[in-house]
């Protein structure tokens, strides 16, 4: 059999819908390892063969086959032989829109499709030179996401990036056949023997999307958000006192909060923080409701167990931990009076960590803005809390601490001289 090489994937999804191609994911057909080696190649793969290319250094696996034989995403035996054909190795892929492929000697417009000017234009050689077995163009066309074939229950992984990909591009429904098949893997219990850090992983990369609920939102639909994450599913038909949250329902707040997150262009530390800021009212009595006193502590305490339990960045659960005890005291902070402020300060550590001090704002703002009617507004708390901090980091510690040693004081005490110092500063600021 003649060595084939063909572009797939994602790179010709991107090209299709006129987006920068930023992976390119290549198939080889018809070689074996030892073929490609000598050729230049360098073997990477360790589970399946892939290679780098001897100059480029883009991947390139070889066509191969996948049979579950065990429960969860790992239990799979992999098939990669001369023999494998390019169709069989797109049925093995996730969703029709990510199983087209290209011809490698027709793949060089790949990197002008996002442009207008591109002459003949992509759509023009797809159609005479691609390769759609499973109708994934016409799924473009229709902005529908749906499985290639039922081997789609054999990975539940797969339901993380449909979701992903839902919340990446929003105009897209979910085919239902394939919202079905998602529900019954999760009936199954597949879902249940995903490892922490893939699911973090794809978890992360739904939060950087432009409209990160439409991730919660399909999870939420066929779920599996009960079961990877059941502090957030909590959320959903918990009330909020509607003179605070228009939109009432805290799920409801918690998806307008993250898609605010991503309007703002935030990091993932702040989306992170954004995702698990009102933990808390999940597990406040009903018959509190719609209040949720305490619901801060309650919130830091759910956050630290599903930050251990996913293994999430130190970097976020910091931040996470801050905005979820504090995010109540910043958005009141215009009541606080010096003293109170500094103190504030102090608990966000934002002395110690200044850098830090605009994403915790960022996270705050998004709350804030995370509500019916709000997108729009104003955050004024802000700009006093940054100013805040500048005026308390301008003083000069050390002319403080020499002062408060000639006086014959030590430790603890030069402490105090300069948090009063600072407090003295912030107060000023009321001038």
């Amino acid at each position: 059999m003649t060595m084939q090489i063909f572009s797939v994937g994602g790179a010709i999804r991107d090209a299709l819908l006129h987006q920068p191609v930023k992976d390119k994911d290549w198939v080889v057909v018809g070689a074996t390892p030892e073929a490609m080696t000598a050729l230049g190649y360098q073997t990477v793969g360790k589970d399946f063969p892939v290679f780098l290319h001897p100059t480029s250094r883009e991947e390139y696996a070889l066509a191969r086959t996948e049979r579950k034989t065990a429960p969860g995403y790992k239990g799979f035996v992999v098939h990669a032989s001369p023999d494998v054909t390019l169709e069989e190795d797109l049925a093995r892929r996730d969703l029709t829109i990510n199983a087209m492929a290209l011809p490698e000697a027709h793949s060089g417009l790949l990197d002008t499709a996002s442009t207008n000017n591109s002459a003949p234009p992509f759509e023009t050689v797809f159609a005479v030179h691609g390769i759609d077995p499973y109708h994934g163009w016409q799924d473009l066309k229709n902005k529908t996401l749906r499985h290639v074939t039922t081997a789609f229950r054999e990975d539940p992984v797969r339901i993380l990036r449909l979701a992903r990909f839902a919340a990446r591009f929003p105009e897209f429904k979910v085919a239902p056949e394939t919202l079905q098949l998602m529900q019954d893997m999760v009936d199954a219990g597949e879902v249940e023997h995903l490892v922490p850090e893939r699911v973090w992983q794809e978890l992360a990369k739904g939060l950087m999307t432009q409209k990160p609920s439409r991730m919660l939102d399909v999870l939420k639909a066929c779920g599996a958000l009960q079961v990877l994450l059941p502090e957030v599913n909590a959320l959903w038909g918990v009330p909020q006192r509607a003179e605070h949250h228009p939109e009432i329902d805290t799920g409801v707040h918690l998806m307008m909060v993250l898609d605010m997150s991503a309007q703002l262009n935030a990091s993932l530390p702040v989306r992170v923080a954004c995702l698990m800021h009102d933990l808390g009212k999940g597990t406040t009595p009903q018959s509190e409701w719609p209040r949720h006193i305490a619901h801060e502590q309650r919130s830091a305490k759910l956050l630290k167990q599903v930050c251990e339990r996913l293994r999430v960045p130190v970097e976020c659960k910091e931040l996470a931990d801050v905005v979820a005890r504090e995010h109540g005291n910043i958005h009141r902070s215009a009541d606080l009076n010096a003293a109170a402020l500094m103190r504030l300060l102090e608990r966000c550590d934002a002395i110690r960590k200044p850098e830090r001090w605009p994403d915790i704002l960022l996270a705050c703002e998004c709350d804030a803005r995370g509500r019916l009617g709000f997108k729009d507004s104003v955050y004024a708390p802000k700009a006093r809390l940054v100013k805040a901090l500048e005026v308390a980091l301008s003083v000069t510690t050390a002319d403080i601490a020499a002062e408060a040693q000639k006086q014959g004081l030590s430790g603890p005490a030069v402490g105090d001289k300069i948090h009063q110092a600072r407090v003295e500063a912030i107060d000023r600021l009321r001038v």
